[in-house]
């Protein structure tokens, strides 16, 4: 079972960017997929960016244009830029893997524990 370690995350103001690393102990094979899940206080856990093979890529509307997903399988590594922090986005963001549909986020079966980001206005 592959674990997967979120680190990256943190306080920054509204408009602010961090970027999301996800170590993975191995790089899974093909066929893929990797995702970025995130949870608010009080909310249900919601996918936000996914990819799978060479790149191909999958983005809710509500990070489209903010949010980049990419991948670095040398390195057993995910990662997620966030530009243009909003309060909103304001949430513990979780990697995951181990769906056999991408972007059927209930699918995912391998989690880490979590990194938290925090955006104030």
């Amino acid at each position: 079972q592959v674990q997967l370690v979120e680190s990256g995350g943190g306080s920054v103001q509204a408009g602010g960017s961090l970027r999301l690393s996800c170590a993975l102990s191995r790089f899974p094979t093909m066929p893929y997929c990797l995702a970025w899940f995130r949870q608010a206080p009080g909310k249900d856990r919601e996918g936000v960016a996914a990819i799978w093979g060479a790149g191909s890529t999958y983005y809710v509307d509500s990070v489209k244009g903010r949010f980049t997903i990419s991948q670095d399988s040398a390195k057993n590594m995910l990662y997620l830029q966030m530009n243009s922090l909003a309060p909103g986005d304001t949430a513990k963001y979780y990697c995951a893997t181990g769906a056999t549909v991408c972007i059927m986020w209930s699918t995912y079966q391998h989690w880490g524990q979590g990194t938290q980001v925090t955006v104030s206005s």
